[in-house]
């Protein structure tokens, strides 16, 4: 884990919720799944204007935070794919377009990371993804069906696809261009 600081400290509350949100999708206690999505949500939405706010901002402590956000919703969304909820495809897509986004900023030595349009989107859409049905069912509503939670799903698969593929072609023409 990266030095010891505040916003790295949330980020790592959320690592620490994998096993819970894990066992209570598995277990459907979805009230508490859906806690646990809270809390999750809420130290993803405050480590980085932490780290912002108290100058500690730095290239390791967001590869740090993003492969938190990575490891949570792929295990989530594959408890999700467990229960046949999801396709059992996306999470590891997930971690595919993870890794691909790592190491294609060339975070892992020191460089920022490099977002895009459709990686960043896609990135929301994984969050989405694994709280619509924990809320859905946490509350005991009907809609969204589970038709429309697996139609997302599938236009997330679909997009996350496509994230990679772009990425791809980028490398592989940038290096292209320097050959």
């Amino acid at each position: 884990m990266p030095a010891l600081k505040v916003a790295n400290l949330l980020t790592s509350l959320r690592g620490l919720l994998i096993f819970p949100m894990v066992a209570s999708i598995l277990s459907h206690s979805w009230v508490l799944a859906l806690a646990v999505f809270g809390l999750a949500v809420s130290t993803d939405l405050l480590d980085g204007r932490v780290a912002r706010w108290r100058h500690e901002a730095s290239p390791l402590g967001g590869v740090f935070d993003h492969a938190v956000d990575a490891l949570f919703v792929s295990t989530g969304l594959g408890a999700l794919a467990f229960a046949g909820t999801i396709p059992w495809l996306l999470p590891p897509l997930i971690v595919v377009a993870f890794v691909q986004y790592l190491l294609d900023s060339s975070a892992l030595a020191g460089h920022s990371l490099r977002t895009s349009f459709l990686g960043r989107n896609n990135g929301i859409g994984y969050y989405v993804l694994l709280g619509v049905p924990v809320l859905r069912d946490a509350l005991d509503l009907s809609w969204p069906t589970s038709s429309g939670v697996l139609i997302f799903s599938w236009l997330l698969l679909i997009s996350t696809m496509a994230s990679i593929s772009d990425r791809l072609m980028t490398f592989l023409l940038s290096r292209k261009a320097r050959d």
